[in-house]
């Protein structure tokens, strides 16, 4: 993939907040247009000091969900954990290994929010922009938002309200197991986000594409730490 990070990442909390809120006037959120052939989640591991981490991405076909791509790169952690701002800390090192696919994901789900955010700029919305494709948050914990009690069967959600607007959707993705948060990112609307979640759930808590490269970005801290 080529990538245009659109701007700096190495900036004051306050600079990153100002970008936020330039960028979400560039978020589109409405139905997905194309056909999802290929679908990659994306996530981080840090290592036990929190020095330096680890990004993977993993690409699945879709629907059967077979395994097609792994990729991942390294980098120093140069941005301090601040709530609402996880881009700015683990975003080049996600660039850096979405530059190394040979495929092209029709869809991206990471670990994280989309636009459910205080600025609606989670990093499945901001880097949705920056890559211009598909993208959705699926987040295991709230950042924002109020919602109803959801039932215990899979595949039940109760839609996230924040500031008087829909955020995205708290989704039950097995029988009786913690819910997710889901929100789009860009370029899909809350439905097509709750769908595609659900349609990679098999089983576990996690959605396929997220789940697989949870494993495998851990798998690659586990060799790079032993080596």
């Amino acid at each position: 993939m080529n990538i245009n990070p659109l701007h700096p990442f190495e900036v004051s909390p306050e600079q990153a907040i100002a970008i936020q809120r330039e960028l979400s006037s560039k978020l589109i959120i409405k139905p997905l247009e194309k056909k999802v052939e290929l679908i990659a989640g994306v996530d981080v591991a840090y290592e036990k000091e929190e020095k330096r981490m680890f990004a993977g991405v993993v690409v699945l076909s879709f629907p059967s969900l077979s395994l097609i791509e792994e990729v991942w790169a390294e980098e120093e952690v140069r941005f301090p954990y601040v709530p609402g701002l996880l881009t700015f800390r683990e975003a080049e090192a996600i660039l850096k290994a979405l530059s190394r696919l040979e495929n092209s994901p029709d869809l991206f789900i990471f670990d994280g929010q989309g636009i459910a955010h205080p600025r609606r700029m989670g990093i499945a919305a901001h880097l949705g922009v920056i890559i211009d494709r598909p993208s959705i948050g699926c987040a295991k914990s709230r950042l924002v938002g109020t919602f109803a009690k959801v039932p215990e069967r899979r595949g039940s959600y109760s839609l996230l309200y924040y500031r008087g607007k829909t955020i995205g959707a708290v989704v039950r993705t097995k029988d009786r197991v913690k819910p997710l948060f889901v929100s789009p990112g860009h370029l899909i609307d809350i439905e097509g986000a709750i769908s595609f979640v659900l349609a990679c759930s098999k089983g576990y808590r996690l959605p396929e594409p997220t789940r697989q490269a949870h494993l495998f970005v851990n798998r690659v801290k586990r060799k790079r730490n032993e080596g």
